[in-house]
């Protein structure tokens, strides 16, 4: 079998090797233009009040020092796996329990989990200045995917092996939320769509993350994918400043989550910077 994830392995591969950020930027004004031909309707006007639920002093936010995400040993939010011993643990294993697909899998699972924690809850769109919408929440969910997906690849085979089983994960729930909003007909196209959207949004990021990516690249690509209705290239003064948040955000989140060791990240027992706390730096302070 040759999993969707192992084709989107050869799409990075290219954007390494081709030493050229427009391949980033090409892709990125692929998916914005192609997104609206899927997504449920929004408001497409260029003039947002991004400052409309701005809360916080986005200028102070992601700057400091990265760190390991990694979950405390005695974190109640750690999910550790379960044991068993005598008869039960014999028939686990005669039922391949154990076995390094199904740990992997578990794995998959949890890490997923931490994903739809952070996409899911109120704070992420307070804090970017978002409205929730299918189109956001998707846009938020291939960014995270992405930072848990680019830290996989770090480790090697075994990583984009894992990475494979996580993003049949994703595949799925994905499918149910495009259902849940209404889409029964044309689902399959709808599925296809979102899913080239998806390989060319993540192959957009890992070039805007290249050494010799312009400097604004990962903004343009971010205001594109996630804040622009239009296809525009630059983000607009209003939304500028919540672009540029979000912008240090990925940085330090990738950053982090390599300072987070491997056992971490393969068993899940990490959490995104938690962004309800940022409500306390209100504007002004």
């Amino acid at each position: 079998m040759l999993p969707r994830w192992s084709r989107a392995i050869s799409q990075f591969s290219r954007a390494y090797s081709l030493r050229n950020t427009r391949i980033g930027r090409h892709l990125c004004t692929f998916s914005c233009r192609d997104y609206f031909a899927v997504a449920p309707s929004v408001d497409h006007s260029t003039e947002k009040d991004y400052n409309s639920k701005l809360q916080v002093n986005l200028n102070k936010m992601f700057w400091s020092k990265p760190q390991s995400l990694a979950l405390a040993p005695d974190s109640p939010l750690r999910i550790e796996e379960p044991q068993y011993d005598g008869i039960q643990r014999f028939l686990l294993k005669l039922m391949l329990f154990y076995s390094k697909q199904s740990t992997s899998i578990r794995g998959a699972n949890v890490i997923y989990r931490r994903v739809i924690h952070q996409i899911d809850r109120p704070a992420i769109y307070d804090v970017f200045s978002l409205e929730k919408t299918f189109k956001s929440t998707f846009a938020l969910l291939v960014i995270h995917m992405w930072l848990c997906l680019r830290r996989l690849k770090q480790e090697g085979k075994e990583g984009v092996e894992l990475g494979q089983y996580l993003y049949e994960i994703y595949n799925h729930d994905l499918e149910l939320r495009v259902s849940k909003a209404g889409v029964n007909l044309l689902l399959t196209k709808w599925m296809k769509d979102l899913e080239k959207i998806f390989y060319g949004n993540i192959v957009a990021y890992d070039a805007a993350m290249l050494p010799e990516a312009g400097q604004d690249e990962l903004q343009t690509v971010i205001w594109r994918n996630v804040f622009s209705d239009d296809g525009t290239s630059l983000p607009n003064d209003a939304a500028l400043l919540p672009v540029q948040a979000m912008c240090r955000y990925v940085r330090r989140e990738s950053n982090c989550l390599s300072l987070t060791d491997k056992d971490a990240v393969f068993s899940g027992n990490f959490t995104f910077t938690p962004l309800e706390n940022t409500k306390a730096d209100k504007e002004g302070s």
